[in-house]
């Protein structure tokens, strides 16, 4: 079986090009993507959350698993990464907030989401609980990076065993722990 041979979603080479343009170099793995697009598949009419934007390359990914009365809100504090994004997905069911995730998430009090992606300092590193809160029972919650990568900050590495433990040691989640793309950690809430 070959993993690496993926079906890209509509406009994705066309994001990578323009997130090349202004040297954005944080795009996730395709590996990630597709899964991410599979587990929003699992979700029918479902709200979700990205946390960290970027330039939308994975949102590709989630918006081409949502169906037409599914919606998703995704996070990012750079207005010129999330400006391209906003450029392919002008969709009434996908909403931009262009603000601090963490400010944000101490202060939302919305709807609960099936599916939250964090790919941001926020919701991973800090703000944990406060994001867990956010999703409904059954929920889904994909971290992705949690296998060294060549853009981590010097010591991340100790960032990623401080939150792996704290993640075990919660008994209102379950969780998988993938050695796979980039480190992916699955929960779900109970």
């Amino acid at each position: 079986m070959n993993d690496n041979s993926i079906v890209l979603p509509k406009s994705y080479s066309e994001i990578k090009i323009d997130s090349e343009k202004i040297s954005f170099s944080m795009p996730s793995d395709l590996q990630t993507g597709s899964f991410l697009r599979t587990l929003i598949a699992t979700k029918t009419d479902g709200h979700f959350l990205e946390l960290g934007t970027g330039t939308g390359l994975s949102l590709a990914w989630m918006v081409e698993g949502m169906n037409e009365n599914s919606n998703l809100i995704s996070i990012d504090n750079l207005a010129e990464y999330q400006n391209v994004a906003k450029k392919y997905f002008q969709k009434p069911n996908v909403s931009f907030v262009c603000d601090d995730a963490e400010k944000w998430i101490l202060n939302y009090n919305g709807e609960k989401f099936d599916l939250i992606f964090a790919d941001a300092w926020p919701g991973k590193y800090v703000v944990l609980e406060e994001t867990l809160q956010l999703l409904k029972p059954g929920g889904i919650y994909l971290i992705d990076d949690m296998l060294p990568q060549k853009n981590w900050p010097k010591n991340h590495n100790k960032n990623v065993e401080i939150l792996i433990r704290d993640l075990e040691k919660r008994n209102d989640i379950q969780l998988t722990k993938m050695c796979w793309s980039t480190g992916l950690i699955l929960i779900t809430k109970k």
